[in-house]
């Protein structure tokens, strides 16, 4: 019998990386299905723009991110019942354009499904790049950006209390913590405090989300 949740995504997509965790922490089995970066009919086709994720259940489509998480966490007993913090916003928030930055030529450098086709890859680069730079520049192993991120690896380490839940219990800070941490294993050179190192382990194990280090460029 095949699994009542069909999950639409990228692998490189931190909103996606959101929707997936949820399935993992709740322990619901569901199908993926992994597009190519440039197919443009088939999310047009479910939801009327090209987007991910997309949960597809009983024939009905549900885009965006946290509306997806929200809605399996209200299957059965929830388990993003923790209170969030105003520090966690914060820290995620400055990391968001260094991170965004180095992230997005790693991606496309990286050996992913969605970029099976010299097409998908190609039409990545060409939408992301004018947004950042130069991808070469951003490939070098040293940047100022590298710099900045692992100096805000060490502000974020006393801020984690547990490594199964950043604020002691599973919140939606959880969600979003994990995918930037998720984004940042692509990345070469990105020095991870003991406390992090555990959290980010202990979050890719509980949520079935595999992190990126064999693959950082």
């Amino acid at each position: 019998m095949s699994a009542p949740y069909t999950l639409y995504f990228y692998e490189h997509c931190p909103f996606c990386t959101k929707a997936r965790m949820i399935f993992g922490f709740k322990k619901i089995p569901y199908e993926k299905r992994i597009l190519l970066n440039d197919d443009v009919d088939g999310p047009v086709r479910m939801v009327g723009r090209k987007v991910v994720p997309i949960l597809e259940e009983d024939g009905h489509f549900m885009p965006e991110s946290m509306d997806i998480v929200m809605h399996i966490d209200g299957v059965g007993t929830p388990v993003l019942t923790g209170k969030t913090r105003p520090e966690i916003t914060s820290w995620l928030q400055k990391a968001a354009a260094p991170l965004y930055r180095l992230f997005l030529p790693r991606a496309a450098a990286a050996p992913l499904p969605e970029f099976d086709t010299t097409s998908a890859r190609a039409g990545f680069i060409r939408r992301k790049e004018p947004s950042v730079g130069a991808f070469s520049a951003l490939l070098e192993e040293k940047t100022e950006e590298l710099t900045q991120l692992n100096a805000l690896l060490k502000d974020l380490a006393p801020l984690i209390r547990s490594p199964e839940a950043v604020n002691g219990e599973l919140s939606t800070d959880d969600i979003h913590l994990f995918a930037h941490l998720h984004s940042l294993s692509l990345i070469r050179g990105v020095v991870y405090p003991a406390e992090i190192e555990a959290y980010r382990q202990a979050m890719a194990v509980r949520s079935g989300v595999e992190l990126f280090d064999d693959i950082a460029v």
